[in-house]
């Protein structure tokens, strides 16, 4: 029964973390179309309002081009003696010759100016003779200055019948009278030509402009979940790395342990065997040579039985978590401090985040009772969502963190490497009377490829002793 839910543990763990792998290249490539997308939004926004003033100006350049036609060609010639000096017969020949421009080419207003500012013609009868100031502009393009065209409200003095009719198009041209007078020649003309010009073109360049960076978006994204897949198998391949890392260090311990066990601790014990009995039996001038020996060696066994302890890792899946944490109770113990430990109900964790949590409680219960004079030390373990979280208390005399460590001191220091490397996070909190925190956080299993081995996941309700499905 124990191996079927093993196999069945296993093969529950192999589909969790191939779900998570498609579910991490389907999040890698949502970014890499919302990055896509957010940059093509970027992109397009100052191409569009480039072609839109694009396309306005190529509109009022052909206003400006279309008027001078008008002013050269129809308007020009008419400007005759009689027309100057308002004969009406002269007025109603040209207003004959402008009615089919003012009907159907979107012209709203037509104005003649003299070279003194007073309009000598308009299609409004009673703006004919009327003189308005004349600015810098006007005696420019008199002397053979650049056409002019814009396109905007009309607020000005001479603006009275054009002030309501919203954005308009105004253009100004040089031309002559029949007898050569320099004369300005000025239309009016509804803005929704230009806007129609400006929406062809748009709808004209948008399409083809979005359908080609799409095209290149698209044409990055086989690259890119490429890319994806390679870093998964380097991440795969790095983490098996550390995962025979810590195998090998969990074996070099339980060989260093079995040394000390099997061979250093039992000599070592025979040789207090002797002492003791050289002690009852030699000279009593050396017994007390002999109880002193003997008491340093019994004091260096049980030293170098916690050792062992300490060095041989436990098996997480037969003992569970907490037992395995309890077993670390004997050496505080002895040193007078008191452990309680806080591991929710419902656990849920692999082998390797189990033994990573192991690690970090070891080498901090470690360094709690050789340096921190500690009373009391708590291990409380968290779980939420996808994060676990395991910190390691006491209230001992503390240190600044902020100094260099002492030669020899670096275990947590390796052991913070060691659980960065498995993409966590590790920190250490003190101050010097305010006792220590060590903290360890990573999620509740690893990532798609790390620690990449076949072993069951674990879960429990309280001691991790039994092997179930994550």
């Amino acid at each position: 029964m124990r191996r079927f839910h093993t196999r069945e543990a296993t093969r529950t763990a192999n589909m969790g973390r191939d779900a998570a792998e498609r579910r991490e290249v389907r999040d890698a490539v949502a970014r890499f179309l919302t990055a896509g997308l957010v940059a093509l939004v970027l992109v397009a926004t100052p191409v569009v309002l480039w072609i839109w003033a694009e396309a306005e100006r190529h509109a009022l350049a052909n206003a400006r081009d279309i008027t001078q036609r008008l002013a050269d060609n129809v308007v020009g010639p008419l400007i005759t003696g009689q027309l100057l000096a308002r004969e009406p017969a002269a007025l109603e020949l040209l207003d004959q010759r402008l009615e089919p421009w003012l009907a159907e080419s979107g012209v709203t207003r037509i104005k003649v100016w003299d070279d003194r500012g007073r309009v000598v013609y308009s299609d409004v009868a009673t703006l004919i003779g009327q003189d308005f100031e004349q600015e810098e502009w006007a005696r420019l393009l008199l002397n053979g200055g650049p056409a002019t065209a814009t396109f905007e409200t009309q607020t000005a003095e001479e603006n009275e019948f054009e002030a309501n009719s919203g954005e308009l198009v105004e253009v100004y041209v040089r031309s002559a009278s029949q007898s050569g007078a320099a004369m300005i020649f000025e239309t009016y003309s509804s803005g929704d030509g230009v806007r129609r010009e400006q929406h062809v073109v748009l709808m004209g360049m948008i399409p083809p402009m979005v359908l080609a960076l799409a095209v290149l978006q698209l044409a990055q994204l086989i690259p890119a979940v490429r890319l994806v897949r390679r870093i998964q198998d380097h991440q795969a391949a790095r983490n098996a790395l550390l995962r025979c890392a810590i195998e090998a260090s969990d074996q070099e311990r339980r060989h260093i342990a079995s040394e000390l066990h099997d061979e250093v601790i039992q000599d070592l014990s025979g040789l207090a065997y002797a002492l003791e009995s050289e002690e009852r039996r030699g000279p009593p001038a050396l017994q007390h040579v002999f109880t002193n020996a003997r008491t340093m060696l019994q004091n260096n066994i049980r030293t170098l039985r916690a050792m062992t302890s300490e060095l041989y890792p436990p098996d997480l899946e037969e003992l569970g978590l907490k037992a395995s944490l309890m077993r670390l109770e004997a050496p505080l113990v002895e040193r007078g401090i008191g452990l309680t430990v806080e591991i929710p109900d419902k656990l849920v964790l692999d082998r390797d985040r189990a033994v990573l949590l192991y690690r970090v409680a070891r080498e901090a219960l470690v360094n709690i009772s050789k340096h921190s004079s500690a009373q009391s030390v708590g291990i409380r373990i968290r779980q939420a969502g996808q994060r676990t979280q395991i910190t390691v208390s006491d209230d001992g005399i503390g240190f600044n963190p902020s100094e260099p460590r002492a030669e020899g001191h670096l275990g947590l220091r390796i052991l913070g490497d060691t659980i960065r490397q498995a993409g966590g996070a590790f920190e250490v909190r003190s101050a010097p009377g305010a006792g220590t925190s060590v903290t360890a956080t990573f999620g509740v299993a690893p990532p798609p490829g790390r620690f990449a081995g076949r072993r069951p996941a674990m879960s429990s309700r309280q001691d991790l002793a039994v092997p179930t499905a994550t």
